[in-house]
């Protein structure tokens, strides 16, 4: 059993101040992107990562992951939670629902309107098929596993209904493909957070079998599906994305077998250690309310076929019509084309300025056995992008013994929290693929779209670092425009302790080293006063 399996305490396991670095755009401006972090590290592999966050509270936020230990065997989904937007996180390697030992991974997740946590998995023998637990209680306990089907299938994907104008409004749905001829796409859907679920049935009637598959919510209770149509024969290539969309919680739909034409990267990597890898779409809607509201956007990694080159690229094709119609293909990565650099997997979300938001991992700016991650970034719709680096180090990609060939998970995965990109992937720097992510504030990309929000703040604290400390750690502010200063830190009841900083300063960036002294270990508070405006984040001193 992995690690916690009880889930009884919460456990704070990463208390985070986003430490500044700048990377430069394909534009050349510069770009503020945090340090990147595990947000819940272990002796565990965790990959295959998904996130996404609560409907109506984006300091609410649920991540999961493949979690696999090999000593003895054993496998389950890694519950990952913050519940103050990222600055903590806690969870497990085990997801907690009966019956523990016979969890078989590939999760799917959603919070539904009322907080509801739903995780859908796959069994192991005796128990094949899918099946899913609910938590109540912000992911600290899972209901006992509730049966969808005892089908052989691939993951399912998972989304929820959170337009309170729907008439629909809280019903969440699984979508799968089935692993029998025709190879067809299923769904159903639960009406009651998890507890139970509607009998699983058919989309399509394929004649090129299915393979992979998203799903994402348009505002009003338009459920989109998408999926590949692949080759006959090993290693099974993504040749076309298939597209259903249904506005009466699947009672019917209108099914484009052949949406368009792809060329996939289905198979491995040599030049990335032989890792295995996918041309699978994945999918997002824009519900921003702005003038590209509805419109759809599939990714896909390709390559051999205009505009995609020699090398693996990623693609959008995007509809404007509800998926009636889809645009020619449009590069996203925006290095020269055929330069022998590799850009795979990638996840897309749109924020709520209209803004479409694309990560993959790439090596334009490494080695060709190694990786980083870019983001990039479309606030016209995908007709011209920003790409810049997020990752701040480089991993070597390698296949995870023990598992299928060539493994090293086939997902990452994107999703916005108010004015917030979160992005996760897994990683193997540490040693063992582990989940990271680095907070993305929008603002930094400044004004290109239909925003609703400022478009920049006027001061923050971008790091502190080590954290927890023990004895003393670096702390790193920016201010924006010249004000008045004050940096200081209290203990949890309130009570001014130090106070590091108290003056007038200009804009630009400040670094400080503060020693803990004769403090005892504890939770402490810092605080950044700019004129009449605070910030805080908590310190966690260890001695």
């Amino acid at each position: 059993m992995l690690m916690n399996d009880k889930f009884k305490i919460l456990v704070i396991i990463i208390t985070i101040a986003i430490f500044s670095l700048v990377y430069r755009g394909i534009s050349g401006d510069e770009i503020y992107i945090g340090s990147n972090f595990r947000i819940y590290p272990s002796s565990v592999t965790q990959t295959e990562v998904f996130i996404t966050v609560h409907p109506h509270n984006p300091d609410i936020l649920f991540a999961s992951a493949n979690t696999v230990s090999f000593t003895p065997f054993f496998i389950s989904e890694g519950i990952y939670v913050s519940i103050d937007g990222g600055l903590s996180w806690y969870g497990s390697d085990t997801c907690n629902g009966e019956i523990i030992n016979l969890h078989g991974g590939d999760p799917g997740i959603a919070i539904d309107k009322d907080g509801i946590f739903i995780l859908t998995r796959l069994g192991q023998s005796p128990f094949f098929g899918l099946y899913s637990h609910f938590s109540n209680d912000n992911g600290l306990n899972w209901s006992n596993q509730n049966t969808i089907t005892t089908d052989d299938l691939e993951r399912a994907a998972v989304t929820t209904d959170g337009d309170p104008v729907s008439l629909l409004y809280g019903r969440s749905y699984a979508m799968w493909v089935r692993f029998a001829p025709p190879y067809p796409v299923y769904f159903t859907y639960t009406d009651d957070g998890g507890s139970g679920w509607a009998a699983p049935t058919q989309v399509n009637n394929p004649v090129q079998r299915c393979a992979g598959g998203d799903a994402a919510m348009e505002d009003g209770g338009r459920l989109h599906l998408v999926w590949a149509g692949v080759s006959a024969v090993s290693p099974f290539t993504e040749e076309l994305v298939g597209h259903a969309v249904s506005g009466n919680g699947g009672q019917s739909w209108s099914v484009s077998e052949t949406a368009f034409l792809m060329n996939g990267i289905q198979g491995i990597l040599p030049e990335k250690q032989n890792i295995r890898v996918n041309g699978l779409p994945r999918l997002a809607v824009d519900n921003s309310g702005g003038s590209r509201q509805g419109w759809i956007y599939v990714v896909t990694t390709q390559k051999n076929i205009s505009p995609a080159g020699l090398d693996p690229d990623i693609i959008l094709n995007r509809s404007s019509d509800g998926g009636l119609n889809w645009s020619e293909g449009i590069r996203v990565n925006q290095d020269a084309l055929n330069n022998g650099r590799i850009q795979y997997f990638p996840a897309i979300t749109v924020d709520s300025g209209g803004g479409i938001n694309v990560i993959y991992y790439d090596d334009r700016t490494t080695s060709s056995d190694s990786c980083g991650l870019f983001l990039s970034r479309s606030t016209d719709g995908g007709d011209s992008w920003q790409d810049v680096e997020i990752s701040d180090h480089y991993f070597k990609p390698a296949p995870i013994g023990g598992l299928a060939q060539g493994y090293q998970g086939d997902n990452i995965d994107i999703t916005v929290a108010g004015n917030t990109l979160w992005p996760v992937w897994m990683d193997n720097s540490s040693g063992i693929y582990q989940i990271w992510t680095v907070p993305i504030d929008l603002n930094a990309f400044g004004l290109d779209g239909d925003y609703p929000y400022p478009i920049s703040e006027s001061f923050d604290l971008t790091a502190i670092y080590p954290n927890p400390f023990n004895a003393s750690t670096r702390i790193q502010y920016t201010i924006h425009q010249k004000g008045w200063v004050k940096l200081a830190i209290y203990d949890i009841q309130g009570k001014l302790l130090r106070q590091l900083v108290d003056r007038e300063q200009g804009r630009g960036e400040y670094t400080l080293r503060f020693e803990a002294g004769d403090l005892s270990s504890g939770v402490y508070l810092l605080n950044l006063t700019l004129d009449n405006q605070t910030v805080s984040r908590p310190l966690i001193l260890l001695k």
